[in-house]
């Protein structure tokens, strides 16, 4: 499934609207304008909240927390010590584990699990405010997917990646 997701414009605090491939709004991000650290609310159109990010602060490198029904569920951290790239590791209850690797510079990256590629991201350079397209495959967590770009994103904003 194809989504496009976007930052608002002139709005406090980030605030992201995802809409799906017939551009129908089908989630949206709020963060906490006074906060230490970024701390997201994504939500379904409904106002049901499917996933809260929060970074985790005093780290060696970024890190984000991501949880459902107030359960850590995902960990995403930046592997340090790569040369000549980036890689963030996104870490789930069980063996699962997703690779995102690209080009962060440009915002071109794929989310892959055992080396089959399971998302991908785009940035649209020609648009006013920042905005992404985001495929992810059929059988996948559309919500954990989209809420790990938002992480990495944000990571990327901050840290210059």
């Amino acid at each position: 499934m194809r989504y496009m997701m976007k930052q608002r414009l002139f709005t406090w605090g980030d605030t992201f609207i995802i809409k799906d491939a017939r551009e129908q709004d089908v989630f949206q991000v709020h963060g906490k304008v006074f906060s230490i650290g970024h701390q997201l609310a994504f939500w379904d159109m409904a106002g049901n909240e499917l996933a809260y990010i929060k970074q985790r602060l005093l780290t060696l490198s970024p890190t984000y927390e991501i949880y459902r029904s107030g359960t850590l569920y995902a960990v995403i951290h930046k592997e340090l010590f790569i040369l000549f790239t980036s890689k963030f590791i996104i870490e789930m209850p069980g063996p699962c584990q997703l690779v995102v690797e690209g080009d962060y510079t440009n915002h071109e990256y794929t989310f892959t699990r055992d080396d089959q590629v399971i998302a991908s991201v785009s940035k649209a350079w020609f648009t006013w405010a920042e905005t992404y397209g985001v495929d992810v495959a059929d059988e996948e967590d559309a919500p954990l997917i989209l809420a790990c770009t938002v992480a990495i994103e944000q990571s990327c904003r901050d840290n210059n990646t």
